[in-house]
């Protein structure tokens, strides 16, 4: 039977460039974002050039209730979600502690990890019952270290670091691979989302050095997911060569 792979945020990014692989490889895809129209514009993309098949569930992760009746809505022939890719999430902002803004906070915290909770739940559930599956988590650098500006943020990356250690001994019994994918600095839209849409300063984050791309996470994430069923890989980092820690980079110019 072909596999199903989940993936939220997958209308851009990240997401987009893993249900690119994934297609690429024969899967069928659940694609989860907040931008329907996007998600319409991947799927036909996607079935064009791959003849994927794909299955929308356009939810914000933030809200509880509207992950669990999407979910819970998927037909029989979608409900056994071999791999489960939680990816969606963002940082907003870079200001000390005193200057931050609570409401960022609120949404960083509600998407990073309320949000990764709540679809991990409800795909949880439909995993244990078919007794295997594979949770994967997209974390960050930002789980392993901190910087300045970055508090809140690397607090909710840290907090996907511990639940992937958490969920991996939880689901354990049931079969269940879980791992975490941590990236370094990756050319998306991550800092264009992060400074509010200001291009410029969204594009000197990445000046002077090759970052990742999203295609560069998306092969990692494949790779994880595609280990034979004896092998898990619980946590992996993947950096560009010319950065070391979060706050390490060599630059040229």
């Amino acid at each position: 039977m072909t596999k199903v792979a989940m993936i939220t945020g997958a209308s851009s990014g990240i997401g987009k460039a893993c249900a690119g692989i994934f297609a690429r490889n024969g899967y069928r895809l659940i694609l989860n974002g907040r931008r329907e129209a996007r998600l319409r514009e991947l799927a036909a993309e996607l079935a064009e050039r791959h003849e994927a098949e794909s299955y929308l569930l356009p939810f914000d992760v933030r809200e509880r209730s509207a992950v669990e009746e999407a979910v819970a809505s998927l037909p029989t022939e979608w409900k056994k979600i071999d791999i489960l890719l939680n990816n969606a999430g963002l940082a907003l902002g870079l200001s000390p502690l005193p200057e931050g803004d609570p409401a960022d906070w609120d949404t960083m915290i509600d998407t990073n990890i309320r949000g990764l909770l709540h679809v991990s739940r409800a795909v949880g559930l439909l995993m244990r019952r078919a007794g295997e599956g594979h949770i994967i988590h997209i974390g960050s650098i930002a789980g392993k270290e901190v910087y300045p500006g970055g508090g809140v943020y690397c607090a909710t990356k840290h907090a996907v670091d511990a639940l992937n250690k958490a969920m991996r001994m939880d689901m354990l019994p049931y079969g269940i691979k879980v791992t975490a994918v941590n990236p370094g600095a990756v050319e998306t839209e991550f800092s264009l989302v992060r400074f509010k849409g200001d291009a410029d300063r969204a594009k000197s984050v990445y000046r002077g050095y090759t970052p990742l791309t999203a295609d560069d996470v998306a092969e990692a994430v494949f790779f994880v997911a595609n280990r034979p069923p004896h092998v898990n890989i619980d946590d992996i980092t993947v950096m560009p060569a010319a950065q070391a820690g979060a706050t390490r980079f060599r630059k040229e110019g």
